[in-house]
């Protein structure tokens, strides 16, 4: 049984009043002819437009939103309310309403409910464009206030009470609490959206074809990653949600299809962090006859598409850093990267045990169970990810880490694949893919031989996925993204809580 705060008894019972009054507080119909950003436009064409000796076109309107601010002055009541567009302001005279009306406005209206008003534009003294209000009329009362105030002046002078909410972890937990009082946060997620339809965008116009594959699969591939599980009842199968795409889009490759992508959610049974969340949007392409430079090029020109077309331009500020996006970006050797930053010549060291040894020589304890591929990514994290500031391709990797990739040719021991840096944190991954179903068998095998079962690097065998490869993969460039890490640099938000509209979240403290 829900316990209400006074504040939302006194609205209750408002609402028993105005239901005895025969008005419903939630009313079926709305009606609405402009937004608040609209009617603002419309007033101004008219000021603009009119014959100087005549006056301007009355422009009549029909508004809705949710009361922001109110406050009576004798006979008069000025009021803000917010739509989706932005803010704007109402007034109320009782010389046109009558005092029974605008008194009822004042006593039962509050902060938060939705309300329909219609009038006439106009320019207040102050210079501010306003609804001179001749009806209104209540669409939804809220019960629970919203979140406690401060007081702003804005330009013209006048004092208006917002809502703020600025407890990071209050705001995941109410998003719509944070929507409805922080303008900044829906800026953040119409941004993202954007981003978003500009991914898409850029990949159709280059021969993509956006598909679906299998969100419950049987068996998990195709990243570094611990999988959900589950059970399907009807068909006594244990089920895994997918921590990646890439092995059923591969698949479409043998079946013709030669360039695709898909753009969605993956899962990952992992930590939580600035920069994780179990469930995250993921961008994944997959493109026949390329290679992985090719798709260095690609990426560099899809990044900096999304760039400017939601934020204007190549550069931008994130936390306080400039990032410029323009192509070409960076490219460096992982070995010589390593190399520049730790001083540990990887080539020479061909064995985990040597590897080892050289980093414990630094004052490092990396786990000496690890493998040699494992070591070098605990030197890409250690020393060389922090310096990865602007936009940055990390190339050539370890096999044994690398399962879905192609050897660089003479040297087994590396593949072609590249990493994206942007911030000191990575930003996406791709490979010149694996098309050898006898070499990719052959890895499979040793990831099962070489890690623990409950180790995320290993890659359980995937039947299926051979046997669609013995019918013929053609060579090909692969690709993913971390879309939500893109979203925080175009959006400047350090945390990925900060654009994902209901993060997942630890059980609140009793």
């Amino acid at each position: 049984m829900t316990e209400y705060t006074s504040l939302e008894k006194i609205r209750l019972e408002k609402i028993e009043t105005l239901r005895k009054e025969g008005v419903e507080p939630y009313p079926t119909r709305a009606k609405r002819t402009h937004t608040s950003a609209q009617a603002i436009v419309a007033f101004e064409e008219s000021e603009t437009i009119h014959p100087v000796d005549q006056p301007p076109a009355e422009v009549q309107v029909i508004l809705a939103g949710r009361i922001r601010a109110s406050r009576a002055m004798g006979k008069l009541t000025f009021a803000h309310i917010e739509d989706g567009d932005g803010r704007i302001q109402l007034f109320l005279r009782m010389n046109e309403l009558g005092q029974e009306r605008v008194d009822w406005f004042n006593k039962m209206l509050d902060i938060g409910d939705f309300i329909q008003a219609s009038g006439v534009m106009f320019r207040t003294k102050t210079g501010e464009p306003t609804l001179h209000v001749h009806d209104f009329k209540l669409l939804a009362k809220a019960v629970s206030p919203l979140p406690a105030a401060k007081d702003e002046v804005t330009d013209s002078g006048e004092t208006v009470r917002h809502a703020v909410l600025e407890d990071p972890e209050l705001r995941a937990r109410q998003r719509y609490a944070d929507l409805a009082v922080n303008p900044e946060v829906r800026d953040t997620f119409r941004k993202r959206a954007g981003m978003i339809r500009a991914l898409r965008e850029f990949l159709d116009y280059n021969g993509f074809l956006e598909v679906e594959t299998p969100i419950l699969q049987p068996i998990y591939g195709g990243a570094a990653a611990k999988p959900f599980t589950t059970h399907h009842n009807q068909l006594k199968q244990d089920l895994f949600l997918r921590i990646s795409f890439e092995l059923y889009l591969k698949r479409l490759l043998v079946g013709n299809l030669e360039r695709v992508y898909e753009l969605g959610r993956d899962f990952r049974n992992e930590g939580v962090s600035f920069k994780h969340n179990p469930e995250f949007t993921q961008l994944e392409f997959y493109w026949a006859y390329a290679d992985y430079l090719q798709v260095m090029e690609l990426t560099e020109q899809m990044v900096a598409y999304a760039c400017q077309k939601v934020t204007g331009g190549m550069e931008i500020t994130y936390q306080g850093t400039t990032l410029n996006f323009t192509p070409p970006w960076r490219r460096l050797s992982m070995a010589d990267g390593i190399l520049e930053t730790s001083g540990i010549d990887i080539a020479k060291h061909t064995t985990a045990k040597s590897l080892f040894t050289a980093i414990a020589a630094k004052g490092k304890t990396p786990n000496p169970k690890a493998t040699r591929g494992k070591l070098i990514d605990f030197l890409l994290s250690e020393y060389l990810e922090p310096t990865l500031v602007q936009p940055t391709f990390v190339y050539d990797y370890p096999r044994d880490i690398s399962p879905l990739a192609k050897s660089i040719p003479g040297d087994p021991l590396t593949v072609e694949r590249f990493e994206g840096y942007v911030a000191g944190f990575e930003l996406c991954n791709a490979f010149t893919e694996l098309n050898d179903p006898i070499d990719q068998e052959q890895r499979f095998i040793e990831m099962g031989r070489d890690y623990a079962a409950n180790d995320e690097e290993r890659h359980p065998m995937d039947e299926d996925y051979l046997r669609a490869m013995r019918y013929g993969m053609p060579p090909c460039g692969g690709f993913g993204m971390g879309v939500d890490r893109l979203a925080m640099l175009l959006t400047d938000n350090h945390s990925i809580r900060e654009v994902l509209l209901f993060p997942h979240l630890r059980e609140p403290e009793e």
